[in-house]
């Protein structure tokens, strides 16, 4: 990773990963159409945020934005080491989070996610969304974009409190028990 952050417009460029980020909503509505019912936001419902949580959402897409400015004039580094372990991490973040999204689209409305890849993580689509930008930032070899990555990984870090809390106003014990039984990020369930 160089100190000063290469600016090259140019096709092989980072926005070829990130293009699915901004795209999410649409991915969702097409495996929703395919695998679901056709409600897939209606299941997801509006987090509860205070004010100081509707604040860090709008810095964190501002953030997100920011990085996808940037990945238009990132360039990919092609045929390194960085390119392939890059790449690959990438493709394991963006399988969970298309799992992710299966999960979703196959939980009947009214019900927690709890199961598939939400068996292993509260918010496995968060989680996966750090691991491609970190893919994307060894593919890159941007200490930049990693180090955006991280700023906006730790904002939506802040926000699962209150995507948490309208969980439990919404299926109330059920859903206690998923939270003391599963990881908020990644791991083995406890048992219970």
């Amino acid at each position: 990773m160089s100190w000063m952050p290469e600016f090259k417009i140019g096709l092989w460029n980072a926005w070829i990963l990130v293009l699915y980020f901004p795209l999410h909503p649409v991915i969702m509505i097409l495996l929703d159409k395919v695998a679901g019912t056709g409600d897939i936001f209606k299941k997801m419902g509006d987090p509860p945020y205070e004010r100081w949580e509707k604040r860090a959402c709008i810095l964190a897409n501002i953030i997100s934005f920011v990085m996808l400015i940037y990945s238009l004039f990132l360039p990919l580094k092609t045929g390194t080491t960085w390119f392939i372990i890059g790449l690959l991490i990438y493709l394991v973040g963006l399988a969970m989070f298309i799992y992710a999204i299966v999960n979703i689209v196959t939980t009947p409305l009214g019900q927690p996610f709890i199961d598939g890849i939400y068996h292993y993580s509260r918010h496995p689509m968060l989680f996966s969304i750090f691991i491609t930008f970190l893919g994307i930032s060894l593919a890159t070899i941007s200490w930049v974009f990693l180090l955006l990555s991280i700023v906006f990984s730790v904002l939506e870090g802040f926000l699962v409190n209150a995507e948490e809390r309208g969980c439990l106003e919404m299926f109330g014990d059920r859903y206690q028990k998923y939270l003391d039984s599963t990881p908020r990020w990644i791991g083995m369930p406890k048992s219970s």
